[in-house]
C-alpha cells in the first residue's frame, strides 16, 4: 500500500512550539493523500498532531493513528507508515525547518563566544608584553589581572 502513496497536500493548522517539542497540528482542509489515483483527506477521528523532540529531532508518537476519508472509505495509517513515504518526509521537513534552526543557532552563538573570548586573550597577552616592554607596571597589573578574571 505504501507504494501507491504519495501526499497531495500538507500543511498545518498550526504549529506550536513548547518547550522541548515542537507540535505540528493537522486539519482536515489541509492534508491529503493520493492512494490508488484516489484522494483521501485527513479526517480528525484520531490522531491530529505530529509531536517532534527538538533535541533529538525525533518524532514522539509515531505509534498515532491517521484516518484519511474519500467518501465512504476510511483509511488508518500510523505516523511511522507515513514517515516511509519520501514525499511525506520532506513535506514535513519544509514544516520544521524554521523551528529546528533554534539549536543550530545556539551552537553557533556558543562557537562565536568561544572565538571572541580567544581573541581577547590574544589581546591581553599582547598588552602584557607591551608592558612589560614599557617597564610600565601599573599596565601589567591591570592586564594580568583582566587576564585572570577570564
Amino acid at each position: 500500500m505504501l507504494n501507491l502513496l504519495s501526499v497531495k497536500m500538507l500543511k498545518p493548522y498550526y504549529v506550536k512550539e513548547e518547550g522541548k517539542h515542537i507540535r505540528v497540528v493537522l486539519a482536515y482542509q489541509y492534508f491529503s493523500l493520493l492512494m490508488d489515483d484516489e484522494v483521501y483527506h485527513f479526517v480528525p477521528l484520531e490522531a491530529r498532531e505530529i509531536r517532534i523532540n527538538r533535541d533529538t529531532q525525533q518524532i514522539q508518537n509515531k505509534n498515532d493513528v491517521f484516518v484519511f476519508q474519500k467518501g465512504k472509505k476510511y483509511n488508518r495509517i500510523t505516523l511511522s507508515d507515513l514517515m516511509k513515504v519520501k514525499d511525506f518526509q520532506e513535506h514535513l521537513s519544509t514544516i520544521l525547518s524554521p523551528y529546528m534552526i533554534v539549536s543550530q543557532t545556539d551552537e553557533k552563538t556558543d562557537n562565536i563566544d568561544h572565538v571572541i573570548m580567544e581573541l581577547e586573550k590574544s589581546n591581553l597577552l599582547r598588552l602584557i608584553d607591551r608592558a612589560l616592554d614599557e617597564k610600565n607596571p601599573d599596565s601589567f597589573h591591570l592586564y594580568t589581572t583582566k587576564l585572570n578574571e577570564m
